[in-house]
């Protein structure tokens, strides 16, 4: 099976895996074979892509051209200020709510899995994080609906973690903040799904599943949480590397960037772009978790996680009803080129992973592999 830019995809020496891994993902084949051409040269620049300076007028552009795509694809507000930051969303954890909170104030989150917890836990390093709404005692298979929550009066922002990737759980609404801003870790379904970034105060996410390879985070800050930070910034609570505005007002520049990991992300949004855009991607993601889902309720074979309402389209999580088959599923997989299905070792069972870069000829190659697998073993 070829995918679309021409490569052999499935099992075999020098072929590439469908890739379903969690991340750092899959990216556009396209998009690899820019990177690759820019290596030895940069965009005729003379420099090669991994060894060209952040001060570079030739790369300046890079930065600028990137930028400036997200605004399109994105539809950015002309106000808000975009990062590009190191660290990935882990980081964000921390230095979003260093940011914006002050030790007397109060942060309210929805917990709905693992990285929620973990954000939880960062920003209660600085202030009062509290969870409002958790699906732990319930194996985390749900998000909230609005009304399920209430957020304390007091409370500075709400965040939320926008698609689970451990447990394949995802919003389809915006979540109710009660006119509070709102704070979204989008590192797993951001260009993939409907996003409204105006109705957003922070959005962070890793490059690696969606936008680009690892070691590169995408932050958009409205005029609010920048100047939340600047305040902090003025009232000497923030390292200079943790400071939104240091970073902001040096262009993403303040220190030596990812360079490499800016290209491709530059690279992946121009992909979009040339694809239809984030209209484009949402069908595409659309169309591939829909393939997916439909041969997981087809048969009780197969052991669905994430209760129906809550399905994320970017990772889809299973059991087997036999467990003891997993293994034998996972290793026959492998096999048959199909690489990256195995669940997170904190959830155990199947996770296919289908961002953006993910093509639909993949999932087809699953489904067809379930399918056999599933009759030689009923």
């Amino acid at each position: 099976m070829k995918d679309p830019s021409g490569w052999q995809l499935g099992m075999g020496e020098g072929q590439r895996v469908h890739n379903f891994g969690a991340g750092p993902a899959v990216l556009p084949l396209s998009v690899v074979e820019e990177v690759q051409a820019a290596l030895p040269n940069m965009n005729n620049s003379g420099f090669g892509l991994c060894e060209i300076s952040h001060r570079s007028a030739a790369f300046q552009s890079v930065v600028d051209s990137a930028m400036n795509r997200i605004r399109r694809v994105l539809s950015v507000p002309d106000d808000y200020t975009i990062l590009f930051l190191q660290g990935g969303a882990s980081l964000q954890f921390y230095m979003s709510a260093l940011n914006l909170l002050k030790s007397d104030e109060k942060a309210d989150f929805l917990e709905t899995g693992g990285w929620s917890k973990k954000s939880l836990k960062e920003a209660n390093r600085i202030g009062d994080g509290m969870a409002i709404w958790s699906d732990s005692e319930n194996g985390f298979k749900s998000v909230p609906n609005n009304g399920d929550y209430n957020l304390r009066d007091d409370s500075v922002y709400l965040h939320y973690t926008s698609n689970n990737t451990l447990y394949g759980t995802q919003y389809h609404h915006l979540p109710d903040s009660g006119g509070k801003p709102r704070i979204v870790d989008a590192s797993s379904d951001i260009a993939g799904v409907t996003i409204d970034v105006s109705a957003h105060d922070v959005i962070y996410a890793g490059a690696q599943k969606n936008l680009g390879p690892s070691g590169v985070t995408l932050v958009i800050l409205s005029p609010w949480a920048l100047a939340r930070a600047q305040a902090n910034s003025e009232a000497g609570n923030l390292p200079t590397m943790l400071d939104y505005t240091i970073h902001a007002s040096k262009g993403s520049l303040f220190n030596t960037p990812n360079t490499f990991g800016i290209f491709v992300l530059d690279c992946v949004f121009k992909w979009l772009e040339e694809n239809g855009g984030l209209n484009g991607s949402i069908a595409r993601n659309k169309a591939k978790s829909t393939l997916l889902y439909e041969e997981l309720d087809r048969s009780d074979f197969w052991v669905p996680h994430a209760n129906l309402d809550s399905r994320s389209v970017m990772n889809v999580t299973w059991r087997l009803a036999d467990e003891a088959l997993e293994s034998v599923f996972l290793e026959k997989a492998t096999a048959a080129g199909l690489g990256g299905l195995k669940g997170h070792r904190s959830v155990g069972g199947i996770r296919a992973s289908m961002y953006n870069g993910c093509p639909i000829e993949s999932v087809k190659a699953l489904v067809e592999f379930m399918q056999k697998f599933e009759a030689e073993h009923s």
